[in-house]
């Protein structure tokens, strides 16, 4: 299913306008709303004043994220924008041309390589808030498939597809260019879409007990509520583990430096984020800011910060 949107109302400008054309979108926070933070939170960040431009993938981690920080800013004083991306180029591009304030989702150091080696001189790296995230193909527990060496003498078993995210992505990329090759996984074909359309797909295929691959990352939701298993890359085409930062324009520190000295220090464990992310998309049913804010009210938004 298509995730809700975790957008607060847009401002205006020829920017947004501009990069709407580019593979982004501008919505409503969930329920058409003002998109209010939890009442009675306290997210203990200095008060401030300015506009801000969030920019996201629909990936779940950057979802809820986003979603967490909106709240937070807006109940200091800052008028929050999000904007969803639907490619990830445009986004860096965006960013890198200061369109764009602010990307709590950059994988560091092999997904978004490509990126940040031809924008990453326009960026500000303001800190890193996970440090085991990883690149997976997976498959249901039910499957007796365990390693991509026996990927490719099992193709029929799933149709000779891999079912995978958007093509732009940099999961995508090593699968394609890096995995696929140095297995010589040639009976299968990576099969892109959205990372909507491949959990609809893998839901689907549990529910039925039918054989499935899937390009996958962790840390993410879809580990607790499925019995997956990862299945095993002993060449490490898909890299080692590796961080989620915080990426801002030029001059952001600068002019926010309340604010980027806050995300400078925002960590959540693999624990803390999985808690977060079910609580949104499993006992929320993917209501973004009504989960977020179930969580916050629940949770101490000060740990995450301090």
């Amino acid at each position: 299913m298509q995730r809700r949107s975790i957008m607060k109302g847009a401002i205006a400008t020829g920017a947004t306008a501009s990069l709407a054309l580019a593979g982004c979108s501008v919505e409503e926070a969930p329920g058409g709303g003002a998109g209010d933070a939890a009442e009675g939170v306290d997210f203990g960040l200095p008060e401030g004043e300015g506009e801000i431009v969030i920019a996201y993938i629909n990936w779940d981690e950057a979802v809820v994220a986003t979603e967490l920080w909106r709240q937070a800013l807006e109940a200091s004083g800052y008028t929050v924008t999000t904007q969803e991306f639907t490619e990830v180029g445009p986004l860096f591009e965006g960013l890198s041309s200061g369109d764009l304030d602010v990307f709590l989702d950059g994988w560091l150091p092999i997904t978004h390589q490509t990126y940040m080696e031809t924008y990453g001189d326009r960026l500000e790296q303001l800190g890193t808030w996970n440090e085991n995230a990883a690149l997976t193909v997976a498959v249901p527990s039910y499957v007796d498939v365990d390693s991509l060496t026996d990927l490719n003498a099992n193709a029929e078993l799933f149709g000779g597809r891999i079912v995978g995210i958007e093509a732009s992505a940099g999961l995508t990329e090593a699968v394609q260019n890096s995995a696929i090759p140095a297995y010589g996984i040639t009976d299968l074909t990576l099969e892109t879409s959205s990372t909507t359309a491949m959990l609809t797909e893998l839901d689907s295929a549990i529910a039925a007990e039918e054989p499935i691959v899937v390009t996958l990352w962790q840390p993410h939701w879809a580990y607790a509520k499925y019995d997956l298993k990862n299945l095993a890359d002993p060449e490490t085409t898909l890299g080692e583990a590796e961080t989620i930062n915080v990426l801002a324009r030029t001059g952001f520190g600068e002019e926010f430096a309340d604010v980027a000295a806050a995300l400078g220090t925002f960590a959540m464990s693999d624990e803390q984020l999985a808690s977060l992310e079910n609580t949104v998309f499993s006992e929320h049913g993917g209501d973004v800011q009504a989960g977020v804010t179930a969580w916050l009210q629940e949770n101490a938004f000060t740990d995450l910060v301090a």
